[in-house]
C-alpha cells in the first residue's frame, strides 16, 4: 500500500462529526438517487414502448380490417386509407405492407419502391428494424389467411421510433434535472439539519474553550438531555479539580510552616555544638531546607493552568519587583524596568510571582551594578527578559545548566528556585525558557509565555 493511499484512507479519521455526517449523506444521495433515476427511467421507457406498441397494434387491426380480395381481377385490395397522411408521403417513416412472400405485394405509398423485411412469425410479433433510409423503425407483424387467397399473407405496420425515443429522452433529461435539484435540496436540508443538530456540541466546545482560557469556570448545562448530563458531570470534575488544587496548595503551605519551626529550633540548638560539628549540622540543615523548598515549589507549580484566568503581568509581579528593587538599592545595584502594563498571561499570579522573583533574585546575586527587567509582546506571546551585567555563562555552561536543571546560583549561597522548577512552570503553562548572553554583558534569562494585550486595548 502506497503512502498516498494510506494517507487517503486515514484522512477521514480527522474529520469532524459534521463532516462525517455530511459525507455519509452525500454517499447515500449519490447511491440512492441514481438507482431511483434508473428505475424510473426504465419503467417510463417500458410504459412508453408498451403504449407505442398498442398504437401499432391498432394500426395493424385497421390494415387487416381494410384488406380485401378482388376475385374478378385476382388481386389484393385496400378498401380505404388508414387516415394518416404520413402513410402517403414517400419515406415518411410510416409504412404498411402486405405480401404473400412471392411476387404479390400490397404496400403503402410511403414505401415507394422499397420493401420491409419479412420473417416467419407465430402470432403477433413486435421488433425493431432498419427502414429504407436506415432509420430505426418499430414494426408489428403477423401472418393471416384471407378467404379466396391461396397463400398465407404477411401483414406489417412499421413506424419510426423517432417520436418514441424523443419522448423517452425528454423524460430522462427532465428526470435527471429533477434528481439533481432534489439531491441539492436534500444535501442542503441535511447540512442545515446537521448544523442545527450539532449546535449544542458547538456550544459545549465553546464553553470548554472559555473554561480553558480562564474566561469561565463552569459549563452551561442548558443543553439537550444527553449533553446536559455530560456538561453536569464535567462541571463536577472541574469543581473537584479546583478543590484538589486548592487543597494541595494549602497542604504545601501548611507543610512549609510546619517544617519551618523544627528547622529553626535545630539551627538554634546547633549553635551550642563545637565549631566543626556546628558547621556540619548547618550544612545538613541547609540541604534539608533546600530540599523542602524545592519540592514545595514543585507541588505549588502542579496546579492546573487551564483553570486560571488572564492576569496583567505588570500588576501581578509589582509586589515582587518592588521588594527586590529595595534589596537592589541596598546592594548598590540599579534595577531598570520596562513593563507594558497592558500585557496579560493566563497564569496563576502566585506562579508568575515565583517565576519572576526567582529569576530576578538570581540576577541580583550575580550582577555588579545593573539589572534590567523588560516585558514586551512578540508574535502574540509575552516575553519576560531579565538581564544582568555579571560574569555571565559560556554557551556550554548555559546548555549544561538547562540540561541538568540545576540552580542558576548554584555556586553561591541561597535557596532560590532551580531551573527545574522554572522549566516545570514553563511546561505547565506552554512557555519556554532560554539562557542567552545579555546586552549588558552578563546573563539574560528569557521566558516566553502565551499571552498578549488585554482584550479591548489593542
Amino acid at each position: 500500500m502506497t503512502a498516498r493511499l494510506r494517507a487517503w484512507l486515514a484522512r477521514p479519521a480527522g474529520w469532524t462529526l459534521g463532516q462525517r455526517l455530511l459525507a455519509a449523506a452525500l454517499a447515500l444521495v449519490l447511491v440512492v438517487l441514481p438507482l431511483a433515476g434508473l428505475g424510473l427511467a426504465y419503467n417510463f421507457r417500458e410504459s412508453a414502448t408498451a403504449a407505442f406498441d398498442q398504437r401499432l397494434s391498432s394500426l395493424l387491426q385497421v390494415v387487416l380490417a381494410d384488406l380485401g380480395y378482388d376475385a374478378q381481377h385476382d388481386q389484393l385490395t385496400m378498401t380505404r386509407s388508414l387516415g394518416d397522411a404520413r402513410f402517403e408521403r414517400v419515406f415518411s417513416g410510416w409504412y404498411w405492407q402486405v405480401t404473400d412472400r412471392h411476387d404479390t405485394a400490397l404496400v403503402s405509398r410511403s414505401l415507394w419502391d422499397q420493401r420491409l423485411p419479412v420473417t416467419t412469425v407465430d402470432g403477433v410479433s413486435v421488433r425493431n428494424i432498419r427502414g429504407p433510409r436506415g432509420e430505426l423503425l418499430r414494426v408489428i407483424e403477423r401472418d393471416v389467411r384471407l378467404p379466396g387467397w391461396p397463400r398465407p399473407l404477411h401483414v406489417s405496420v412499421a413506424v419510426s421510433r423517432e417520436e418514441l425515443d424523443a419522448e423517452v429522452a425528454r423524460f430522462e433529461w427532465l428526470l435527471g434535472l429533477s434528481l439533481l435539484a432534489l439531491g441539492a435540496l436534500l444535501l442542503g436540508g441535511l447540512a442545515l439539519q446537521i448544523r442545527w443538530g450539532l449546535a449544542p456540541l458547538r456550544r459545549l466546545h465553546a464553553d470548554l474553550e472559555r473554561v480553558e482560557s480562564g474566561a469561565g469556570e463552569r459549563l452551561d448545562t442548558r443543553l439537550p438531555g444527553e449533553l446536559s448530563e455530560l456538561a453536569g458531570a464535567m462541571n463536577e470534575v472541574l469543581e473537584r479539580d479546583r478543590r484538589l488544587i486548592e487543597r494541595g496548595r494549602s497542604a504545601a503551605g501548611n507543610l512549609a510552616h510546619a517544617l519551618k519551626t523544627p528547622v529553626s529550633v535545630l539551627r538554634t540548638v546547633s549553635e551550642r555544638l563545637p565549631e566543626a560539628q556546628r558547621r556540619q549540622v548547618h550544612d545538613e540543615l541547609g540541604r534539608i531546607d533546600e530540599a523542602v523548598r524545592h519540592h514545595l515549589a514543585r507541588a505549588s507549580a502542579a496546579g492546573g493552568s487551564t483553570l486560571t484566568g488572564r492576569v496583567r503581568v505588570g500588576e501581578a509581579v509589582a509586589p515582587v519587583v518592588d521588594g527586590l528593587a529595595r534589596l537592589a538599592g541596598r546592594r548598590g545595584i540599579a534595577l531598570e524596568r520596562e513593563l507594558d502594563p497592558e500585557l496579560t498571561v493566563r497564569m496563576d499570579p502566585q506562579d508568575l510571582q515565583e517565576l519572576v522573583g526567582n529569576l530576578l533574585d538570581n540576577a541580583l546575586r550575580w550582577a555588579r551594578s545593573r539589572v534590567r527587567l523588560s516585558l514586551h509582546e512578540e508574535a502574540g506571546t509575552v516575553v519576560l527578559c531579565i538581564e544582568d551585567d555579571g560574569p555571565g555563562m559560556t554557551a556550554e555552561q548555559r546548555r549544561a545548566a538547562l540540561a541538568r536543571g540545576a540552580r542558576l546560583d548554584e555556586h553561591r549561597s541561597g535557596s532560590g528556585l532551580g531551573l527545574a522548577i522554572v522549566e516545570d512552570l514553563m511546561g505547565l503553562y506552554g512557555g519556554s525558557l532560554s539562557l542567552e548572553t545579555a546586552s549588558l554583558g552578563g546573563l539574560a534569562a528569557r521566558a516566553v509565555l502565551p499571552g498578549g494585550r488585554a482584550p479591548g486595548r489593542r
